[in-house]
């Protein structure tokens, strides 16, 4: 009996634009360019979250300790961030986390996302300037409720590019594959 190569997909481009897409719009609130609304909540739901533990799922698959955790966690960050802002609005007697609660909420994921920008470092350069936005775009909305409003309002230019880089990758990785040669580069690793 001939081996047969099982070969399999590259989930991460799913995972990338998931987050990216829903980063975008979220901080496009954040910087006061328009209200939050369903449509953010949807995506926030819908390919924010579920789209990631999907491809979270599928990098367990490949073995991939990195991306199983990536994706699982920022997805389940979305459906937990939707969570915080719809639970009091259905819920009798539930209320909001307030500044202090909330600041604490995004500090950990801030602490979570710098852990994981550490590992990236030996990955490629575009993955690590996600992750490296995020680490400060996490940092800038704690300081937004923690200190002062305006560090949101910051944190959602930053959240913009944040966004941005990692559809870039995402694309940059299925472009990449359709041709079998780099068309749009990623850069390599800065730790060798």
């Amino acid at each position: 009996m001939a081996d047969v190569k099982e070969i399999l997909a590259n989930p991460a481009p799913l995972g990338l634009m998931g987050f990216g897409m829903t980063t975008v719009l979220l901080n496009l609130h954040n910087a006061g360019i328009f209200t939050l609304g369903t449509m953010i909540l949807a995506m926030g739901i819908f390919y924010g979250g579920i789209a990631q533990i999907i491809a979270g799922i599928l990098e367990y698959r490949k073995g991939n300790t990195f991306g199983v955790t990536a994706f699982t966690s920022y997805g389940l960050f979305w459906i937990s961030l939707v969570a915080l802002l719809i639970i009091p609005k259905i819920v009798p007697g539930f209320e909001g986390p307030g500044d202090t609660a909330m600041g604490s909420y995004l500090f950990m994921w801030g602490l979570f996302t710098m852990m994981m920008f550490i590992g990236t470092l030996k990955k490629n350069f575009a993955l690590s300037f996600v992750f490296g936005s995020l680490f400060i775009l996490f940092y800038l909305l704690a300081l937004g409720h923690f200190v002062d409003p305006v560090f949101g309002t910051i944190a959602g230019y930053e959240g913009i590019i944040c966004g941005f880089s990692a559809i870039y990758l995402a694309m940059a990785e299925v472009i990449n594959e359709c041709f079998g040669k780099i068309v749009l580069p990623i850069g390599k690793s800065i730790l060798k």
